[in-house]
């Protein structure tokens, strides 16, 4: 199945390729014009593939510039203040934990566990979804109970099961530090307040994209960014593979929410809508960034990006409420073999950042 955007791209496409440039029909004698040529050649003749390197952009679009709030614009000075808060352990009740214990850098912005350990080394229910591209998303953590960076910042750090910290006990910490007080002076004209670490927190989330990967520079016009078998595994992302179908748009998601069959007691987004329908719906997360950010799934149960292909390929495990769009997909072994191949492709390289010293 395709998701219909696709399809209709994909009709795009060909009406494009039945008119010139001028605007005249091409040849009705089944010659093909020079693009037409070229893209056919762009296939070789031991290759798997049947769209050509322009049907296969057809279903792409750029990812765009960083979408960013009115009432919080981007500064350096902003951004480097809201990165000294998501390193400071001294944010947390008990002073040990930060953002960064479960977004940490080397580790895609998660931490590489099935689940975390929150305040004094309680687990949590759910896998650390990592920071890359969440400016993007329309709505925060697995269930969508936040709207925006700057109402899902301050979660965890309420969170009792996480950072276990008050706001009121948030701003006297913050207060406390000497030397955050130049840089609110600097950044919100002196105002230490739960709304403003909040920002400054967001504003530095913003900053970690994944946006110039081989898939990019592919998209943009370069036939020689993706390999064979990459560009084989794209094909099957969007079709046998039916990936699209959730993982569209520029940041690899529908920005919606899907029970893909798991069996689990978590009631995922049902615990934000209290609908029954959405019963063990989780958020579609994007996929640039994915290689680094292992395991996967909302509780953390594949390993590798190979057992999670595996798992859609079979079709799921029939949970009474997945999704429709859950269907055996029936690859072969070269096709998922190209398909893994893809999803590297996409996943780019994670953003490095240093590590302020915090201040006294």
């Amino acid at each position: 199945m395709l998701r219909r955007g696709g399809v209709v791209l994909f009709f795009l496409f060909i009406l494009s390729l039945m008119t010139g440039c001028n605007g005249e029909e091409a040849a009705v004698d089944g010659e093909l014009n020079q693009e037409q040529q070229e893209a056919k050649e762009s296939i070789p003749a031991s290759s798997p593939r049947t769209l050509t390197d322009i049907e296969l952009r057809g279903y792409f679009e750029p990812l765009g510039p960083v979408p960013v709030p009115k009432d919080n614009p981007m500064t350096e000075e902003k951004v480097e203040l809201g990165k000294t808060l998501f390193v400071d352990h001294r944010l947390s009740g008990d002073q040990t934990l930060s953002c960064l214990s479960c977004h940490a850098p080397g580790a895609g912005y998660a931490d590489n566990k099935a689940k975390s350990k929150g305040f004094e080394g309680v687990l949590l229910d759910r896998h650390t979804p990592s920071v890359i591209n969440t400016a993007y998303y329309d709505e925060l953590f697995w269930d969508g109970r936040a709207s925006s960076l700057e109402e899902q910042a301050l979660g965890p750090i309420q969170n009792p099961m996480e950072m276990n910290q008050t706001l009121d006990g948030l701003v006297e910490t913050v207060e406390g530090i000497e030397g955050y007080q130049p840089m609110f002076d600097e950044v919100f004209d002196g105002k230490i307040n739960a709304e403003n670490i909040a920002k400054a927190i967001a504003a530095f989330e913003r900053t970690i994209i994944v946006d110039d990967t081989k898939h990019d520079r592919f998209i943009a016009g370069d036939n020689d960014a993706l390999t064979e078998q990459e560009k084989f595994g794209m094909e099957i992302f969007v079709t046998k593979g039916n990936c699209l179908t959730c993982h569209s748009g520029p940041n690899f998601t529908d920005n919606n929410y899907h029970h893909v069959g798991i069996d689990s007691d978590d009631p995922g987004r049902y615990d934000v809508t209290q609908e029954e329908e959405d019963m063990g719906k989780f958020r579609t997360m994007g996929l640039r960034g994915i290689a680094a950010t292992a395991p996967y799934m909302h509780d953390g149960r594949f390993d590798t990006i190979e057992e999670v292909v595996d798992y859609y390929d079979r079709g799921g495990d029939g949970h009474v409420n997945q999704s429709e769009f859950i269907q055996p997909l029936g690859l072969t072994e070269e096709e998922k073999e190209a398909l893994v191949a893809y999803l590297h492709a996409i996943s780019g390289d994670v953003p490095e950042i240093d590590i302020p010293e915090l201040p006294e």
